[in-house]
């Protein structure tokens, strides 16, 4: 297979859960045009505040008395925030009372949506935390400065109490809140799933979902299968950036991070996991280097599609690494091993047939089972 085509078919076979509510059919798409299999389980919803009339009031203050400085924690929030504005007459004069004020972005998609809203970013916080911006903002020059703070769904972070505290005249606005998950058993079904091995990844944008869906693991108790599936490696957990990734990396699950805190780099980090020798984890059989996911196995570079009971048992032969399993141990892998006594032998032959090599799995008499590894690959 030639290198375009490796890449153009990255994720075949690869069913991954993107948790985010925000922009998610972007992600989905450029993840299905790799061959993936996308399904969204927001485990939280956005919801905006366009018509919120504390909102519009703070926003004609803004325009009567503009502020010195602006502070813009998310891009959506920015960007909706305008957007209210257009809606209600007020985008002109709002736009005229910030022309001369100083633009601080919590990150770069604060930053683009400064400069999609026609401004220009002063400073952005290269680590995107409020804390960052704290410590930039918290100098004498802000002692009687007006700043105006756009905060982001999960609401205050401590920041205008740092800046009240310092001296400045501090006006807060919030845009948008966190609400709950559109489909609660999406998302359920989404932890249930990522601690099996129905899929291969799961992809986090904000920090508040990255924590209401560990939350749901935990309450599902299955948050210790999780974690053991991210330090395998057979399932990815990757965040648009490291706020994102915070709660998910308190909870103890290894993540992933996008090199640049934006869709497309996480889109791409994701297709570079799954590409790329060091990413997914795959062994080296007699049949070639293999790797298996969620709908059939990549096996010398050639993607071979696999029933869920193939893919379930031929991952767990992959797990042990070349040690042997009783067929008992598989059974527990057919949902109907119990009613069908050759179950388990029947699964083997069709995963052999299938892959057309009667070897990659070998019978190790009166004891079970063994994946024909060769050595790490």
């Amino acid at each position: 297979m030639t290198a375009g085509r490796l890449l153009e078919a990255a994720l075949d076979g690869c069913s991954i859960v993107v948790a985010a509510d925000r922009r998610a059919g972007d992600l989905a798409s450029a993840l299905q045009r790799r061959g993936a299999q996308v399904q969204r389980a927001p485990a939280l919803s956005i919801v905006p505040n366009a018509d919120d009339e504390e909102l519009l009031m703070r926003t004609r203050e803004l325009i009567a008395h503009p502020p010195d400085i602006v502070v813009v924690t998310t891009g959506v929030g920015f960007r909706g925030w305008i957007d209210a504005a257009h809606e209600h007459g007020l985008a002109e004069q709002l736009t005229a009372a910030l022309d001369g004020s100083e633009f601080i972005a919590r990150g770069p998609k604060a930053r683009g949506a400064i400069q999609q809203a026609g401004f220009v970013a002063d400073w952005v916080a290269e680590s995107e935390t409020a804390a960052e911006v704290g410590r930039y903002l918290l100098t004498d020059r802000v002692r009687g400065t007006r700043i105006a703070i756009q905060q982001h769904g999960a609401g205050s972070d401590g920041l205008e109490d740092m800046l009240r505290a310092a001296g400045a005249d501090v006006l807060t606005l919030t845009v948008y809140r966190w609400g709950p998950a559109p489909d609660p058993e999406l998302v359920r079904r989404s932890v249930l799933q990522a601690a099996t091995s129905e899929i291969d990844a799961v992809l986090f944008t904000s920090a508040p979902g990255a924590r209401e869906w560990m939350r749901t693991a935990e309450l599902l108790a299955v948050s210790d299968a999780v974690r053991a599936r991210a330090v395998s490696g057979r399932l990815l957990v990757a965040a648009v950036g490291p706020i994102t990734a915070a709660p998910l990396q308190e909870s103890g699950v290894r993540t992933v991070i996008a090199d640049r805190g934006r869709l497309g780099s996480l889109a791409r980090c994701v297709i570079a996991y799954f590409a790329e020798e060091d990413g997914a984890p795959r062994v080296r059989t007699v049949a070639g280097t293999l790797s298996v996911r969620s709908g059939g196995v990549v096996l010398s570079g050639e993607f071979i599609p696999l029933s869920r009971a193939g893919c379930s048992v031929l991952g767990a032969l992959f797990d042990c690494g070349g040690r042997v399993l009783t067929r008992d141990e598989i059974s527990a892998y057919l949902p109907r091993a119990r009613q069908n006594p050759h179950a388990v032998e029947m699964a083997v032959a069709r995963i052999r047939e299938t892959l057309g090599r009667a070897d990659i799995v070998q019978t190790v008499i009166k004891r079970g089972y063994r994946l024909a590894v060769e050595e790490s690959a």
